[in-house]
């Protein structure tokens, strides 16, 4: 068979569907995953303005940023879950579905009986995910869980910043930490479904999610006994780890891991190779305890040239460098147009550009990357699939249980 013509491999999630109860980031962005990757996914959104991350925002010509790039792919329906009627379409939507994902406040789900616990003993084919900020139980359980006060609960704003000032990660760290647990989870889980033939339940925790990316500094500090200090750019025991302004106004990052390395810097790029034998810098330790010294001449020399210049000359001599890239010059990134990584996304606004989803699948179908949703948008087309009657539409619709939709 000639299999440069055989039709691309389905992508692995088709056929599953995904009814999530979800807003913000973690399961949003866990749930978009699966729709990437084939899964339709049936957003469950409040009908007094949807997930909340709407209104975050409107800087996606008038969409909210996050919900943009966390929600492309899903249809969304907005139910009123409070409503003995808005609860009997989501049971009618879970009756076949494969996935139910949920990320409401602690306690929230378990009222309304849309616990994993619950759901799992009520569809035993279906695998229900359970994303909380710290977990079900413990003297946490019931905290606020919004995405930096994790990072500081984690630890991670602790070994973020500059000796004098901790800092946050400038990305929802602790929300995407948990995202990626659930998909996985979900991944998980219905493998084991295809053998036992059992769903199950899911559970993460944004604390959990975190506190295991955390893994170098806690092993570090809990068997060594020493917290890693903050170093800003700079690696704390290896010199010249940092980034250095350079005479366009731009800044370079450069590594030099080793010894042979520092001599090829000082030759080539510092041209000064007096320093490489010089017992001030000889050696990553000296160079360590010299680090003011050992930066100052780094920092002369990349001074002196544009940023293209001192890039090309550290990789002639075989230094790891990057730029110190602004989020502007990363949608330009020319790597990302080389290896064409930029598609449009159709939205109530008018096409989008967004990236490929990170896993490929040579051979495969494209991934999917569908509109994002406006609120309420497919509720029509999914009551009625439901076996739901125009006039029975048009009850829900007038009582507030169903949000308005196109």
């Amino acid at each position: 068979m000639d299999t440069a013509s055989a039709a691309p491999e389905p992508l692995p999630l088709d056929g599953i569907t995904v009814v999530a109860v979800e807003q913000a980031v973690s399961a949003p962005f866990a749930t978009r995953q699966l729709a990437d990757l084939g899964a339709r996914v049936i957003k469950v959104e409040r009908p007094d303005g949807g997930d909340f991350a709407r209104g975050y925002d409107t800087a996606a010509h008038g969409l909210a940023s996050h919900f943009v790039w966390a929600n492309r792919g899903k249809e969304s329906i907005a139910l009123d879950l409070k409503d003995p009627r808005g609860l009997e379409v989501l049971h009618r939507l879970l009756a076949n579905a494969d996935v139910f994902v949920q990320n409401l406040a602690q306690g929230a789900a378990a009222r309304l009986g849309i616990d994993s616990a619950a759901l799992c003993a009520r569809y035993p084919r279906l695998v229900a995910v359970d994303v909380s900020g710290y977990g079900p139980e413990g003297p946490y359980a019931h905290k606020r869980a919004y995405d930096m006060l994790v990072q500081c609960e984690a630890g991670l704003v602790s070994v973020t910043g500059t000796p004098e000032r901790p800092v946050k990660a400038g990305i929802p760290a602790a929300d995407i930490a948990a995202a990626m647990y659930a998909f996985s989870g979900v991944l998980a889980a219905l493998l084991r479904r295809g053998i036992t033939g059992r769903g199950g339940r899911v559970e993460v925790s944004m604390l959990d999610a975190l506190a295991e990316w955390m893994g170098h500094p806690l092993h570090h500090t809990m068997h060594g006994g020493e917290q890693p200090v903050r170093t800003g750019l700079a690696h704390a025991v290896i010199a010249p780890y940092d980034a250095y302004a350079t005479a366009d106004g731009d800044r370079v990052l450069l590594s030099v891991q080793n010894d042979r390395e520092w001599r090829r810097l000082a030759e080539q790029v510092l041209e000064r190779p007096e320093l490489a034998d010089d017992p001030s810098y000889a050696t990553n330790a000296a160079r360590t305890v010299n680090r003011e010294k050992t930066d100052a001449v780094v920092a002369e020399a990349l001074g002196r040239l544009r940023a293209d210049e001192a890039i090309g000359r550290l990789e002639a001599a075989g230094i790891a460098c990057a730029r110190l890239n602004s989020v502007a010059q990363l949608a330009g990134h020319p790597q990302l147009a080389a290896r064409d990584r930029w598609r449009e996304v159709d939205s109530p606004v008018g096409p989008l550009r967004a990236l490929l989803p990170p896993i490929g699948l040579p051979g495969g179908a494209a991934p999917h990357m569908g509109a994002v949703p406006a609120l309420g948008e497919h509720a029509g087309a999914l009551l009625r699939a439901l076996g739901m009657t125009d006039a029975q539409i048009s009850d829900l619709r007038r009582d507030g249980v169903v949000g308005v939709f196109a």
